[in-house]
């Protein structure tokens, strides 16, 4: 997804779900500041460099693609836009190596979507934007897989959109960067074919380009996981039920219901604005930024300015050491260190060390990482 969703339709669902309109910026902001938050801004602001919500493409590039490196990779990635759906799904392969990755594929309402929104109860407006934009992610990510991977991640060629009219068109694919998807011609952006199972290319839904990011699209692919047989992708319907769900999810997460469960949607908040939503959703170009905001404005009657990401770095510079944790970045850094600490720990605990090791350090105290003890802080003040 991108700043259309995460961003402006993220506020809609917020306020929709009763949270306030400076309550549903801060909301917003943080979900698409997971975007945003590299190691390389984290180092501009002298900030940990392991609250990374991203990374860039100099910044993968740069990567090794050794343990460790593969590692780091998938830290980032799973944890924040490719969230698993079932480490223990099983599957008739019998590589351990490819059962690991094939256990990281994406999708939503699995039982790490749960853990995600629980871990933002009762925490910062910062925790509940991040889970957001994890949970919305399911949505658009399913399928692929936040570690590189060729077996799992590649794709055939064959790609065909699937027009209103019910017809089907080719998509053409080019590796292009810096050049804009066209839509009108079904040319689209994508990573170049890469033999190396572990190569960067193969890391998520390059092969697809931008398709799983477009709200309007339906297609029909063929995943290298599912042994190349035909998938189809309906991004309307499934961005529809990801803003239901989102809604959903602040109402648990503003205490309006006390349990958060899987294949639960707010389609009554939803109902008054459905025709609306979906003229949104479907209309076909690559940012519907400008309708969302519209949208937003409308409901709150207040307006939502753009997204800026050195809005906060200033007050987060300028706070003494001690008070940073308690900026609007530094509430922000503590939200992400937890999420990536739990999925982190989830991933290994099911015997998958393709995210690296991990303890639980509220339980366990501090181990390796000087940056974690933000955590055993965070954790005891919670209990306080």
């Amino acid at each position: 997804m991108q700043a259309d969703f995460h961003y402006y339709a993220t506020y809609c669902a917020a306020f929709l779900a009763g949270y306030s309109h400076e309550e549903a910026l801060t909301l917003c902001y943080s979900a698409q500041m997971v975007d945003c938050c590299t190691r390389t801004f984290l180092k501009s602001i002298s900030a940990t460099v392991h609250a990374a919500t991203s990374q860039s493409q100099a910044e993968l590039v740069d990567m090794k693609a050794d343990i460790t490196g593969l590692q780091d990779i998938t830290r980032v990635w799973a944890s924040f836009h490719f969230l698993p759906k079932d480490l223990y799904a099983k599957t008739p392969r019998a590589s351990k190596n490819y059962k690991n990755k094939y256990r990281l594929i994406c999708g939503p309402n699995g039982s790490l979507v749960k853990d995600t929104v629980e871990l933002a109860r009762g925490r910062s407006l910062q925790a509940a934007g991040i889970a957001m934009h994890v949970l919305a992610d399911t949505w658009a990510h399913y399928n692929f897989a936040g570690t590189p991977s060729l077996v799992i991640n590649n794709t055939d060629n064959n790609f065909q959109e699937i027009m209103p009219d019910g017809t089907l068109r080719d998509i053409r694919f080019k590796h292009s960067p810096g050049a804009s998807d066209d839509i009108e011609n079904a040319a689209y952006n994508s990573t170049v074919f890469n033999l190396g199972e572990n190569n960067i290319l193969n890391l998520g839904h390059g092969h697809a380009g931008h398709l799983p990011d477009y709200s309007f699209i339906r297609y029909k692919y063929m995943p290298a996981w599912d042994d190349c047989r035909e998938c189809l992708k309906d991004n309307p319907s499934d961005y529809r039920k990801a803003f239901s769900q989102m809604i959903y999810a602040m109402k648990y997460l503003r205490g309006q219901n006390d349990v958060f469960e899987t294949e639960k949607y707010d389609w009554q908040a939803l109902s008054p604005y459905e025709e609306k939503i979906m003229q949104i959703l479907t209309f076909r170009r690559t940012d519907a930024s400008d309708d969302w905001k519209a949208f937003g404005e409308e409901l709150s009657g207040m307006e939502i300015p753009d997204f800026d990401v050195n809005t906060y770095v200033d007050e987060y510079k300028n706070a003494p050491s001690e008070i940073r944790d308690d900026t609007f970045l530094g509430r922000f850094m503590i939200a992400a260190l937890s999420q990536k600490s739990m999925i982190t720990h989830k991933i290994y605990s099911s015997g998958n060390l393709l995210a690296g090791y991990s303890v639980e350090y509220d339980k366990h105290g501090f181990r390796g990482i000087r940056d974690y003890l933000k955590l055993v802080k965070e954790s005891k003040r919670q209990r306080s």
